[in-house]
């Protein structure tokens, strides 16, 4: 039964797909849903942005091993994320009336700070599709008995066809299914496993008080620990394309707030069931611990539930995990064939244009498929994807949208230097705190760079008046 439910569940999701290609008219259908969702879809869709394989196997097995401190990026973080978007962000970006992120930056900034961001866009995005590709093949493996690399071509081949023919509008139908599933999957495991909800008072004050410690200690290494486990998908996802592409595909500038809003309280609430879960499997099979923590919960599930509960759990799971794949497919494949490729092609006509970004679709499947296939952990495959945001792209977005006087280079050398230092730090001394150096560098060129610019231009302006 199980086996048939997953197969059933992955044709149907196909036929959404399909279905959501009939509305695909021009690009902007294809790219930002025809700026239509309604206030319930739009919630939805920001929802499912990251509600995938980091925050039910990640999440839940940090949980397990570290309590409430080791899930602070996320869901905290990612909550924190949307909310901020919805209060500070999505207003000003959905007046703009853009495309995809490279278009901000080259309305503010020119056409090099474009082409800089795009490539730092792209390059953030391999390792995160790569991890959701690999949890759909380790789910196959799990469910079905393929081998993990198989299972991960097949589910990766089905998140492509259906994202390649419909785009944003598939990506909105498939998850607002899918979040629904989502949430009945994890609510009706949840209820199997704590008798009818009636041990989870009994299971969670079963742990020690330091389990559930969320704010730092009176300690300067601890505090900016904290800082940076909340501020890595907190502030580096907000100048993301998966973001901006729900911002913009809302129906209304009001819509994009509340939405985004609405969206963050839903996550951090559906958030805590795989962390609860997770305390279920700590208390009561403490075995499942010693295995590969990206399994933990599967397996909890696999071995110690119905199969009513199973069936509606990897449903749950692969919802999940396949509605985030989609979204950070079609992210960097509108910033690919919008801001990289488009320039090329003089005279490209809107339906040029479309095929251009089902293309760019295809190649960066490609890519983050090899990433999939690299043997490589969930969690190394995540990595720095939003780190690499914050380093490089969060500051000149603020300064943008809030600080006038802005010029090119300063957008470039922020970008560049907030990008080297964070990468230096991290890969060549793995130094716990080059997130916090990196994003410094970040503000600090950029001051430095408009300050100096405005200097010369000024010094520029007296030269040429004693000599006129």
């Amino acid at each position: 039964m199980l086996l048939l439910s997953i197969v059933l569940y992955i044709l149907l999701t196909i036929a959404l797909g399909v279905y959501a290609s009939t509305f695909v008219k021009n690009s902007k259908d294809y790219l930002l849903a025809g700026r239509n969702l309604p206030f319930f879809m739009a919630t939805f869709v920001a929802f499912a942005t990251w509600f995938g394989a980091e925050t039910v196997l990640g999440a839940s097995s940090q949980m397990a091993k570290e309590g409430l401190w080791g899930v602070i990026e996320d869901p905290f973080g990612a909550a924190l994320c949307l909310i901020l978007v919805g209060l500070f962000f999505a207003k000003p970006l959905y007046r703009l009336n853009l495309l995809t992120f490279g278009d901000f930056y080259r309305r503010f900034y020119g056409r090099k700070a474009e082409i800089v961001a795009s490539l730092l866009l792209i390059a953030s995005y391999f390792g995160w599709i790569g991890a959701q590709m690999l949890a759909i093949g380790l789910i196959l493996n799990i469910t079905t008995g393929v081998s993990v690399k198989l299972g991960t071509v097949i589910g990766s081949l089905v998140v492509v066809f259906y994202t390649f023919l419909g785009g944003m509008w598939a990506v909105s139908l498939t998850d607002f299914i899918q979040t629904i599933m989502i949430i009945v999957g994890l609510l009706f495991a949840l209820y199997e496993v704590s008798q009818g909800f009636s041990q989870i008072p009994q299971v969670l004050a079963s742990q020690p008080p330091e389990f559930y410690k969320f704010f730092p200690s009176l300690n300067l290494q601890e505090f900016l620990l904290f800082i940076t486990a909340l501020i890595t998908i907190g502030l580096g996802s907000i100048p993301q394309q998966d973001v901006f592409q729900r911002v913009m595909s809302s129906r209304s500038e009001r819509v994009a707030v509340y939405s985004s809003i609405t969206a963050g309280f839903m996550y951090l609430t559906v958030a805590f069931i795989p962390l609860i879960l997770a305390v279920f499997a700590r208390v009561k099979y403490p075995e499942l611990l010693k295995l590969d923590a990206q399994l933990m919960l599967p397996t909890l599930i696999m071995e110690h539930t119905s199969t009513l509960t199973k069936v509606l759990f990897f449903g749950a799971l692969l919802s999940a995990i396949m509605s985030t794949s989609s979204s950070a497919i079609l992210a960097p494949s509108a910033i690919l064939s919008e801001n990289l490729l488009r320039p090329m092609f003089k005279n490209l006509s809107d339906r040029g244009f479309l095929w251009l970004t089902r293309f760019s679709v295809i190649l960066i499947s490609f890519v983050s498929l090899l990433f999939a296939l690299s043997g490589e952990s969930i969690f190394h495959l995540v990595g720095d994807s939003s780190a690499l945001s914050l380093v490089s792209l969060f500051v000149p977005l603020v300064a943008g949208l809030y600080f006038k006087g802005s010029n090119q280079h300063s957008a470039v050398v922020s970008m560049v230097s907030g990008f080297l230092v964070w990468a230096v730090l991290n890969y060549g001394f793995e130094y716990e705190f080059s997130l916090l150096a990196g994003l410094f560098a970040s503000i600090f060129a950029y001051i430095l760079t408009s300050f100096l610019s405005s200097v010369l231009s000024k010094a520029q302006g007296v030269g040429q008046h004693k000599v006129d």
